[in-house]
């Protein structure tokens, strides 16, 4: 069973970040350009929330706000929910469908080290099982 600090390793420590002060139309560009679903919200360096397209859709584009003048900090997911390195893919994948949420942010002895999304842990478990069945058909032509 893989880590979750093996898969960051591989799919690197990266977050992107806004303040809870920036506007949605500012995050939603942020997560546009760096082809992600979710930001970190953080205030002074530290994670006050997350904020997510489905916070935009949910929260704004549904409410009929405009993007421009809402704040991150009134949509913003607050609840964190988090993994931590030593969890296995397996255990955040059961997380994630437990509490419909579909990015972890991944905290290492209080520290921000990585963020994971349920895209990340399917393209890792898909690769697993691809490497196992390969080791099986290897094992049987042998």
């Amino acid at each position: 069973m893989k880590l979750i600090h093996q898969l960051l390793e591989s799919k690197g420590h990266d977050v992107w970040s806004v303040a809870p002060e920036a506007s949605v139309y500012d995050a939603i560009s942020m997560m546009a350009d760096k082809e992600v679903g979710a930001l970190m919200v953080l205030a002074d360096g530290k994670p006050v929330g997350l904020v997510s397209e489905r916070d935009y859709a949910r929260k704004v584009i549904l409410a009929g706000r405009a993007s421009k003048e809402t704040s991150v900090s009134e949509i913003m997911t607050r609840r964190i929910i988090c993994a931590n390195p030593k969890q296995t893919i397996e255990e955040c994948m059961a997380l994630m469908t437990d509490k419909r949420v579909r990015h972890l942010p991944v905290i290492d002895r209080k520290a921000l080290v990585g963020m994971i999304s349920i895209g990340d842990l399917v393209k890792a478990i898909i690769h697993e099982q691809q490497f196992i069945i390969e080791q099986l058909e290897h094992y049987i032509a042998s």
